[in-house]
C-alpha cells in the first residue's frame, strides 16, 4: 500500500489512515489510486470485522491536493472523469464496502474530506476537529459532499457551510449538536475511543451487522416508505 495511505490491523479492527500530514492529508494521485485497493483489502479480510478511518497529524482530510494534481495531467484528467461520471471511488459508500465504518475526525476536515464524514456509518471527533467547505471560495461548485451530509443531517447548517465557503467553519461541539458526529473526545483519546467503538461493533454477528447496515443505508437513500416495502 502507498505510504500516503496506511493500512493497519488491530485485533478485529482494520485501520485506514491518511498519511500526508505536511499537506493536511490532502489526496494526491497516489492516495487516490490506493484508496479503492485499501477499502477492498479490508472488506475482503475475514479477520476484520469493522474499519476505522482517520488522519495523521493535525488534519483529518482536506480534499484534493490541487498543486500536486496540476503537476500530474493524467491524474487530473482521471479525477475529472470520475467526477463527471459520479464515479469517485474514494469512500466505503462509493465502493460498496459491507463492513461497518467508523470515521475518527482528528483535525480539520475540509472540502473533499467531507466525503468520508457523509459516507461513514458512525463518526466521532476530537475536540480539535473542525469542518468547512471552501469550494465556492475558489470558484467551484459544492455538490457531492454537501448533498451527502444534507441527507443525514439538517439542511440549513449544511447549506450555510456550503455557501459561506472558507469564511466559516464548524467546531466539533457544533458538529455534535447537529448530529454530524456522535461523540467528541479529547485528542489523545480519539484513537482508543475509535478502536473501542469498532471492537464493540465487531463483537456482534457479522451477517446481522452487514444486513443492518444495508437496511439503514437503503432507507437513507430511498426514503422510509420505500425502504419498509411501501410505494
Amino acid at each position: 500500500m502507498s505510504q500516503t495511505l496506511l493500512v493497519e490491523r488491530h485485533g478485529p479492527v482494520g485501520w485506514l489512515i491518511f498519511n500526508r500530514p505536511r499537506t493536511g492529508n490532502a489526496m494526491d494521485a497516489r492516495m487516490m489510486a490506493a484508496l479503492p485497493e485499501a477499502w477492498r483489502e479490508l472488506d475482503a479480510d475475514p479477520a476484520v470485522r469493522a474499519i476505522v478511518v482517520t488522519g495523521e497529524g493535525g488534519a483529518f482530510q482536506t480534499g484534493l491536493d490541487v498543486v500536486q494534481l496540476n503537476r500530474d495531467p493524467d491524474a487530473l484528467r482521471e479525477m475529472s472523469r470520475r467526477t463527471k461520471r459520479a464515479d469517485l471511488q474514494l469512500t466505503a459508500w462509493h465502493l460498496g464496502v459491507a463492513k461497518p465504518v467508523v470515521t475518527a475526525v482528528n483535525g480539520v476536515c475540509a472540502g473533499g474530506g467531507l466525503h468520508f464524514v457523509a459516507d461513514s456509518d458512525i463518526v466521532i471527533a476530537s475536540t480539535r476537529a473542525s469542518f468547512l467547505d471552501p469550494h465556492v471560495s475558489v470558484g467551484q461548485v459544492s455538490a457531492f459532499e454537501t448533498i451527502g451530509l444534507a441527507r443525514r443531517a439538517s439542511f440549513s447548517p449544511v447549506a450555510r457551510m456550503a455557501l459561506t465557503g472558507a469564511h466559516e467553519r464548524l467546531t466539533a461541539a457544533e458538529a455534535l449538536r447537529l448530529g454530524w458526529v456522535s461523540e467528541v473526545v479529547e485528542p489523545e483519546e480519539l484513537r482508543p475511543a475509535a478502536q473501542h467503538l469498532a471492537e464493540r461493533v465487531a463483537e456482534n454477528d457479522p451477517e446481522a451487522v452487514a444486513a443492518t447496515k444495508r437496511a439503514l443505508w437503503h432507507a437513507l437513500e430511498t426514503g422510509l416508505s420505500r425502504a419498509r416495502g411501501g410505494k
